[in-house]
């Protein structure tokens, strides 16, 4: 079996000695060349070691992950995320599309990110960007997010996305300029992250912004009528969040 070479970044000793420690029990094809517990001592190693796969905390001492990728900005590693417990780092890795590794971590979640590690590319320019800044601005509205399709990866504004309908396991994605995209996550994945955001799950197909709302219509059982002139029914439990929803706007 070749071996993969990895290098180890984490501001905490105690988590940096238990991910060595794990890696060193049950993954024997991986290979540490170095670890390291700051910015300034990462992007130093990253400039002479090329390993395989890094390891990279997000929130350092001096800095975050982001700062050594700029520091280091031709690394061609596959980059494995590891965060703490945060609402805010969560929702941040949801709408950039990137895997992470939450902390505490088990061993079938190291598998599962070594192993997608090995078939990925790393993340594109795009998408870190998206990532770093929904980090950094916890507080406020992200702009952009992050589409995953069966071949490849669409970064898009929010305000661009009109609605979004369930097509089974899959999401069908309706923007501002005509064009739509099938993305591999569930409606209710998209429900749910989306819900703070302007947007409203009005049906249990059915995903709107609701910045895009024309007019509600009583007719035939009560649907909305879009700025893209598309219909989209409204369940009846729902009405009174979409009334809301039109007071507001």
């Amino acid at each position: 079996m070749s071996k993969l070479t990895a290098v180890l970044i984490d501001d905490m000793l105690s988590a940096l000695e238990m991910l060595k420690s794990d890696l060193l029990l049950y993954f024997p094809e991986i290979e540490i060349i170095g670890t390291a517990k700051s910015v300034v001592e990462g992007a130093k190693l990253l400039q002479t070691h090329k390993p395989d796969i890094l390891f990279l905390d997000i929130m350092l001492g001096d800095g975050t992950g982001f700062d050594i990728l700029e520091i280091v900005p031709n690394l061609h590693s596959k980059i494995i995320f590891v965060t703490a417990s945060d609402e805010y780092a969560i929702k941040a890795f949801k709408f950039a599309a990137i895997d992470y590794v939450l902390k505490p971590y088990s061993k079938e979640d190291l598998e599962t990110a070594i192993s997608k590690a090995k078939r990925q590319i790393t993340p594109g320019k795009e998408q870190l960007e998206v990532l770093k800044n929904t980090v950094a601005y916890p507080s406020q509205k992200p702009k952009k997010i992050s589409l995953n399709t069966l071949d490849k990866i669409i970064v898009v504004g929010l305000n661009e996305i009109i609605r979004c309908k369930s097509d089974n396991n899959y999401t069908q994605f309706f923007f501002e300029n005509g064009t739509k995209l099938l993305v591999t996550k569930t409606l209710k994945y998209y429900a749910d992250m989306l819900k703070e955001y302007h947007f409203l799950r009005v049906h249990q197909s059915h995903l709107i912004n609701t910045q895009y709302i024309k007019e509600y219509i009583k007719s035939d059982g009560g649907y909305l009528m879009l700025k893209d002139n598309s219909s989209i029914p409204v369940s009846v439990r729902k009405r009174p969040e979409v009334f809301d929803a039109i007071k507001r706007l």
